[in-house]
Parts: structure tokens; sequence; C-alpha cells
């Protein structure tokens, strides 16, 4: 099993500020902690704006991920046997 998913949700959160906060203002909607939520189609329009910004944040700190991986890889590849660069 991979090491990152053996760590609890809560500590997986917290290196991920943006998820984390989005995930806390859903919970609010859920939990209507303001009172104006009246109704369903009120907290509809609430949860659908927290998912797509959620959405939006995901994919940035994905690409984040992904190109810091790359440069990894290159840079990996760039050196030698006893790692001086060729």
């Amino acid at each position: 099993m991979i090491d990152h998913l053996k760590d609890s949700i809560e500590k997986r959160l917290n290196k991920h500020p943006h998820l984390k906060n989005r995930i806390e203002q859903i919970l609010k909607i859920v939990e209507n902690t303001e009172g104006d939520l009246k109704k369903a189609d009120e907290a509809e329009k609430r949860v659908i704006e927290e998912l797509r910004k959620m959405g939006n944040e995901v994919l940035h700190d994905w690409a984040v991920s992904r190109e810091k991986q790359e440069a990894e890889a290159v840079n990996k590849r760039k050196l030698g046997k006893n790692g001086k660069k060729k």
C-alpha cells in the first residue's frame, strides 16, 4: 500500500489546505451553520459552487504536483551513476 494512503484523512487534508477549506465549506452547508438555508435549491446552488471551486483547486494542485514530478524525473536522468552531471 502507498504510504500516504495510510495517513489519516485529517493529516492528508492538512497537506492540502484548499481542499480542506472546501470540505469545511460543504460541511457548513450540510449543517446549515449560518441558518440561512431554508430550501433545498438554495443548498444545492451552494454545494454546486463549492464543488466547482474544489474541482478547479484540485486540478491546479494536481498540475503543480505533476510538474514537480516531471522535473524530478528529468533531473534524475541527467545524473550519472555516481551522482555527477553528464
